[in-house]
């Protein structure tokens, strides 16, 4: 199993949508999102997303020549149009412009619609947090999880994420699935030929399955059983009703190039901390990482990842060689 340093997949993956429709500022994007993927030790969403990516690419569920447009609609109301692209060049536009609408108002939201996966929505609000502000997402991905006691699959697995800067140390980042485990874990397992563990998912009979195709036609446990459906709905009411985005049991999916784009939304929140907390308010954050660090055993959310990745930007990403050969092939 090779390493490869982030710029030499980067250009690996860049060049591999760049062959399957989708244009050089798009395939650059894309390529970055995953790549960020592989660095925070997310495989599920980094190179093992490359071939239904291109697939949908060059079957036009996902347009990769689209282009995102945004729409200031107030103060610090932003919304984005993806055009049924790729989510991550509609996520750049907001990394561009709702940090400053942020900081002139306090606070300012901006919602995505018509879009797509938006891989590990840690990586996305960290970026806030490393330019001095609190973020959260929102994110509905297609259906997944059924309502507590029901059966048909009417939420998204949902991620949720925040991250806040502090003054003395990385950001802290907390990134939760809604599911006990995320979808993308699932689905590298079935590219594995391997097992899952049994918990995580149920069969299309609703029985427990360790069998991951099977589970892939079923449903996802959610997270923390009736609570973790009810903050499901609270994120599809946020991240799709509330952006005109579709909704999860409308949403097709990300694994494949068949039907219509998936048009999910995502609802990112961004906040000047210093606004409401003052000048010491990231001492304040600081002192709650500091306090969790200190006790034998606990770790502050975000920190293991960020250990990871400065790890690999300079060792290198290790990449599995069958998978790199199926890329490096994949529209030639």
């Amino acid at each position: 199993m090779p390493n490869l340093l982030p710029d030499e997949l980067h250009t690996i993956i860049r060049e591999c949508f760049t062959r399957c429709n989708t244009s050089p500022a798009n395939a650059n994007s894309v390529a970055s999102a995953l790549v960020s993927a592989e660095l925070a030790g997310q495989t599920g969403h980094g190179l093992r997303r490359v071939a239904s990516y291109s697939a949908q690419a060059q079957s036009g569920k996902a347009d990769g020549q689209a282009v995102p447009t945004a729409n200031v609609v107030a103060a610090a109301t932003l919304k984005i149009d993806a055009a049924h692209g790729f989510a991550y060049p509609a996520l750049d536009l907001v990394h561009q412009q709702l940090p400053e609408m942020a900081r002139d108002c306090g606070i300012a939201i901006a919602g995505i619609t018509r879009s797509h996966h938006c891989g590990v929505a840690g990586v996305v609000v960290e970026k806030f947090a490393d330019a001095g502000l609190v973020a959260m997402l929102f994110a509905n991905t297609p259906g997944a999880m059924a309502p507590w006691g029901g059966n048909k699959a009417l939420f998204g697995t949902n991620p949720i994420a925040f991250a806040a800067p502090q003054s003395r140390g990385g950001p802290i980042v907390v990134d939760v699935s809604l599911s006990k485990v995320a979808r993308g874990k699932i689905m590298a397992a079935k590219q594995k030929g391997d097992a899952i563990p049994e918990g995580w998912a149920l069969g299309p009979d609703g029985e427990a399955t360790t069998d991951a195709n099977v589970a892939l036609q079923g449903t996802m446990v959610p997270l923390g059983d009736a609570k973790g459906t009810a903050l499901a709905l609270m994120v599809e009411l946020l991240a799709a009703s509330l952006v005109g985005a579709n909704t999860a049991d409308k949403a097709s999916s990300f694994f494949d190039a068949e039907g219509a784009s998936p048009g999910v939304g995502q609802t990112i929140i961004a906040i000047d901390p210093t606004k409401l907390g003052g000048a010491g308010v990231l001492d304040h954050f600081a002192d709650m990482a500091e306090a969790i660090g200190a006790q034998s055993g606990a770790r502050v959310p975000g920190h293991r990842r960020q250990e990871l990745r400065q790890q690999m930007q300079r060792d290198g990403i290790p990449v599995d060689d069958a998978l790199l050969a199926e890329i490096e092939s994949i529209g030639k």
